[in-house]
């Protein structure tokens, strides 16, 4: 039966002032859909919050969606990556410390049935 995949990195701790750039985050959505060979419907959408600097992006993809919330005010960032077709791993952990210097990274990865026998 197919699967799914859903990850779905939860939380990590990391620098304040990099989860309030959006072009960063912008980087990290481009990274993920080259690497993972994903497909962009359209353009993400953002949206910056003006009080806390925190920054929530979506993007639409052929294979499901991509999504993430930063909140700097608590130095995390919670990432959503849902697929309908199984997906090899992606370094997580190694991307998100390049990227936003994190020193903690959990991800889970939850493998959903599809689909109709």
């Amino acid at each position: 039966m197919p699967v799914a995949v859903h990850v779905v990195p939860a939380r990590y701790e990391g620098v304040p002032d990099r989860l309030r750039d959006l072009a960063t985050l912008q980087l990290l959505f481009a990274r993920m859909v080259d690497d993972l060979n994903l497909h962009s419907c359209q353009d993400g959408q953002w949206h910056e919050f003006p009080d806390s600097g925190g920054i929530t992006g979506l993007s639409m993809l052929a294979e499901s969606h991509l999504a993430c919330h930063s909140f700097p005010e608590f130095g995390t960032l919670c990432l959503n990556l849902f697929c309908c077709r199984p997906r090899s791993d992606w370094d997580f952990s190694g991307q998100l410390s390049e990227l936003f210097g994190a020193r903690s990274v959990q991800v889970r990865r939850l493998d959903r049935p599809y689909g109709h026998d």
